[in-house]
């Protein structure tokens, strides 16, 4: 992977300017290197400072790829499971129809091939787009819904061939938006219900997820976008829409709340121009 490629060589850059950094204050200490004025002294210790700071800048961005690369692989892993196990059960499902029509019962065939056919759909929607990550991800999302006896419907209009953000920032997004909208919902004992709708028009591409959860306050509806702020009180949630942001600050994009009774959705837009 390129973008590896490049934290890797940085990190070694990074750590070759720490260390003569730190051999130049031990050197300086020990008076072996002579007399050097304050100035340069304090120069030095800035500029090892710096190289510190890289450091630990860089290393937190290459932990934050990779485990976005990490979920990208599981999610890819899990939908080809899905994929294998549709093929071996289409057989089964072939011979037990044909079964039926060769008896002449040709309701009960209809009966048993509409939650098959219901089933193989709910795939087919999820790999319209021309990006494997998003559809592995996808999947696995409609498959989490369904062990939590949500329903979730899915809308895809573009293949989103030409977006220029990158698959797993855009995993990122989306999988935030969707486990918030699977947690808004997961509680409540009338029908639940998550659509997502993936599309574009001539400036944007649009992801939009709306949920038939409980109303989000308008006074709430601008601190849900900082840090920290959560409904719930487990450590470790209140992120997942600040990096949303800054995903999208970073990539030329813009997101949405609207709250009424029956309906909260987020909409992301991002624009189809380059980053300037």
């Amino acid at each position: 992977m390129y973008v590896r490629k490049v934290v890797r060589n940085l990190l070694i850059i990074c750590y070759i300017q720490f260390f003569l950094c730190i051999l130049f204050w031990i050197g300086v200490g020990t008076k072996v290197l002579g007399r050097v004025g304050w100035c340069d002294y304090a120069i030095m210790g800035a500029v090892l400072f710096c190289s510190g700071g890289l450091i630990i800048g860089i290393g937190l961005i290459n932990r934050y790829y990779n485990v976005g690369i990490e979920e990208t692989i599981k999610n890819l892993e899990e939908l080809n499971t899905t994929l294998r196990t549709q093929r071996h059960d289409y057989i089964n499902h072939m011979q037990i129809v044909y079964g039926l029509l060769e008896l002449d019962e040709y309701q009960d065939a209809r009966e048993y091939l509409e939650p098959v056919f219901v089933d193989i759909m709910k795939v087919s929607n999820a790999l319209k787009t021309s990006k494997p990550a998003l559809n592995a991800l996808l999947q696995a999302k409609m498959e989490t819904a369904r062990r939590a006896d949500i329903a979730m419907f899915l809308g895809v209009t573009s293949d989103l061939r030409n977006i220029k953000i990158e698959q797993w920032e855009l995993c990122k997004v989306l999988a935030n938006l969707i486990d918030n909208a699977i947690t808004a919902v997961d509680q409540m004992e009338k029908e639940k219900t998550i659509h997502i709708e993936i599309g574009e028009d001539i400036r944007n591409y649009r992801f939009c997820v709306y949920n038939n959860g409980p109303v989000i306050p308008e006074s709430q509806q601008d601190l849900i976008f900082k840090k920290g702020y959560s409904t719930k009180k487990d450590e470790g949630h209140g992120l997942g829409l600040m990096i949303i942001n800054q995903i999208l600050d970073s990539n030329n994009g813009t997101i949405e709340l609207q709250s009424i009774e029956g309906k909260t959705s987020f909409t992301v837009f991002i624009s189809k121009e380059d980053v300037s």
